[in-house]
């Protein structure tokens, strides 16, 4: 009796959060470069004294599917996508190094290549600048030039390279804000293997109908949790009039 409340006690409240999960995943079906988050769950023993018989369900393996999604042409000049595996080094706002898969870039009025959500781009030596009416060309290791217009010389300027890096995947934390870094804060070195596609975008790698069947799976999995609470209740209270009928 008692494992049983635990485990569906504990297991709705899971079910809730795993939605929370998939919903999440859906809101972010045509986000560029996302990556789906997955979770699973198992019954851990409760430890201490006097619950010997208790257990709970607990979040086992909490993680992201790193699947590559599918590549989209956009002819866009500062868009690339990724290749295969491999991240873009992007700067966040405390000046600490975060990985994205989303290659949609823009120049700021400073004129510093950034993300759609303002984060710099590292390069090599740190943010990397782009020249004012300039146009830009960024080959497949990352390096971006500056491509003369009609009434200039025929001269290609490289301005930098994008920092893309590899690091295993299962150093890579996912953060709230749906960067990735790795754990314990270190910074990946930069991988010469890693390829990009220019004029083209990574799309989600969310399968909508795939998260709408866990949405409505995880729903009824929850009614069945609260269902065993239900006949838990209806169990302990059928025990204690047959204790009371005994004395």
């Amino acid at each position: 009796m008692d494992r049983m409340i635990y485990v569906a006690m504990s297991g709705a409240k899971q079910m809730l959060e795993q939605q929370s999960v998939v919903a999440n995943n859906l809101a972010n079906a045509s986000t560029n470069g996302f990556r789906a988050q997955l979770s699973a769950f198992r019954a851990v023993e409760v430890f201490g004294e006097g619950a010997p018989t208790r257990a709970f369900v607990a979040d086992s393996t909490p993680g992201a599917d790193f699947t590559p999604g599918a590549i989209q042409q956009t002819g866009r000049e500062l868009d690339v996508a990724i290749e295969g595996a491999g991240w873009i080094a992007v700067q966040t706002a405390d000046g600490s190094e975060a990985y994205t898969r989303n290659g949609s870039f823009q120049v700021n009025v400073n004129g510093v290549l950034q993300t759609r959500n303002g984060l710099s781009v590292l390069g090599d030596g740190g943010p990397i600048a782009i020249p004012a009416d300039a146009r830009v060309t960024i080959a497949g290791d990352g390096t971006l030039s500056t491509i003369p217009n009609a009434n200039q010389p025929a001269q290609v300027t490289p301005l930098g390279r994008i920092k893309l890096v590899n690091p295993p995947e299962g150093q890579l934390v996912r953060g709230d804000d749906g960067l990735f870094r790795m754990r314990g804060g270190a910074q990946a070195d930069v991988d010469a293997k890693v390829k990009v596609h220019g004029g083209a975008l990574e799309a989600s790698n969310v399968n909508v109908v795939e998260a709408m069947v866990n949405m409505i799976s995880i729903s009824r999995q929850f009614d069945m949790q609260m269902k065993i609470l239900q006949n838990a209740d209806v169990n302990d209270r059928q025990a204690t009039q047959l204790i009371s009928m005994t004395r």
